[in-house]
């Protein structure tokens, strides 16, 4: 087409659409699930697939991926939403402050938002902790600068490297990885990378940043919540690293017990992602719900509460697993994995690069996994030891 070979069309096609994508969600501000499937139905017409097989591919890409991970989302937001309305991450946070102290109330909130970040989204994390750290701020003097930046490392490198985010498990799902081993390294990477970028980098750019808010905003946010029962800190890491807990074990049964041994059959139905979560989910009805005294017509509503706000969300992991299904099935994938073997460029650097540059261009690290997964998932039959 148009004189070039088939590989370097296809390539081109792609960078077109996603490019495309990232002026659809930065310029235009289209909804990414619009954005995403527009992306994917223009690469599908333009790479030559028949026309009657570009919906096929986004629809067997959409179902494929909301089959496993729209369970996990549903079951997560709500362990999320319970953990929230009991007041246990408030627990977790004031927990470690007061542990840590105050000279090293930026490490503490950094670990806080680490630990309260495993079950939840983000964006719930922040708006459940922001306040506290206006509140220690007020209550220390300390800029809300060298607070604040430890809150967002910790939050946002548990949902971009830890399942049972929707990036990471998408990611597993693409690559065929393994959940415990991919939880094992999230954490063993994850964690330095929250130290470097929150607290260290928080103390150091504060020097520079002013962190003084208005006093009407520190008004607004810095009063202090209703009494009430909170569970205890013991207990509500108990009910959230439940799901690591057993995913893990999992990993362990599959390396120690024999592929027919009774043990390792349970244990691969109990570390099993939705399994875990379904586990923690039925004991926080309990720690979380009945043990600080809600009805359970409380309960409920808070389950159906938390459902509403993942809608936007669960669509846009669909979309993504179109979108990456027809990066896949337009022959892209096969073009980007012959090229990358061609010019000896590091997989790994590949992936990072395609997910770095989608990230800062969209914000989403969601939609930065699921595209740089569906372009660099090809290359990993072709390299070996990948």
């Amino acid at each position: 087409m148009l004189g070039l070979s088939n590989e370097v069309y296809l390539l081109l096609d792609a960078l077109a659409a996603i490019l495309g994508l990232i002026v659809l969600i930065t310029r235009f501000k289209l909804h990414p699930f619009v954005a995403l499937t527009l992306a994917a139905g223009f690469l599908g017409l333009t790479s030559g697939m028949p026309v009657d097989k570009v919906v096929k591919s986004y629809q067997d890409g959409f179902g494929g991926v909301l089959g496993f991970v729209g369970i996990v989302l549903g079951l997560g937001t709500m362990l999320g939403k319970m953990m929230a309305e009991s007041g246990g991450a408030a627990q977790i946070a004031r927990t470690l402050v007061d542990r840590f102290g105050r000279e090293r109330v930026h490490w503490a909130m950094m670990f806080g938002a680490f630990l309260v970040g495993i079950p939840l989204f983000f964006e719930i994390g922040f708006v459940l902790l922001i306040p506290l750290v206006f509140i220690i701020a007020r209550a220390t003097g300390i800029s809300l600068v060298k607070i604040g930046i430890p809150l967002l490392a910790g939050l946002s490198v548990v949902h971009g490297l830890v399942p049972p985010h929707p990036g990471p498990l998408l990611a597993i799902g693409v690559f065929g990885a393994d959940i415990g081993k991919t939880i094992f390294y999230g954490l063993l990477v994850g964690l330095p990378t929250a130290i470097i970028a929150g607290p260290i980098f928080g103390a150091l750019i504060s020097k520079y940043v002013p962190g003084r808010p208005s006093e009407q905003l520190m008004a607004q946010l810095a009063h202090e919540p209703e009494a009430k029962q909170l569970p205890g800190f013991g207990i509500t890491l108990v009910t959230i690293l439940l799901p690591v807990a057993l995913m893990l074990l999992k990993s362990y049964a599959d390396v120690a017990f024999d592929e027919k041994s009774i043990v390792r059959v349970w244990m691969d139905f109990l570390g099993n992602p939705i399994t875990a979560l379904l586990a923690a989910l039925l004991l926080s009805l309990h720690t979380f719900g009945t043990a600080r005294g809600f009805s359970a017509k409380q309960i409920l509503k808070f389950l159906d509460d938390s459902l509403a706000p993942t809608a936007a969300i669960v669509l846009i992991i669909g979309a993504g697993g179109g979108f990456k299904q027809m990066l896949v099935a337009s022959g892209v994938g096969n073009a980007i994995g012959q090229m990358a073997v061609q010019a000896e460029l590091s997989p790994i650097l590949l992936a990072w690069l395609v997910a770095a540059v989608i990230r800062i261009a969209t914000g989403s690290a969601t939609v930065a996994t699921i595209t740089g997964a569906g372009i660099v998932a090809p290359i990993a039959t072709l390299v070996p030891g990948v």
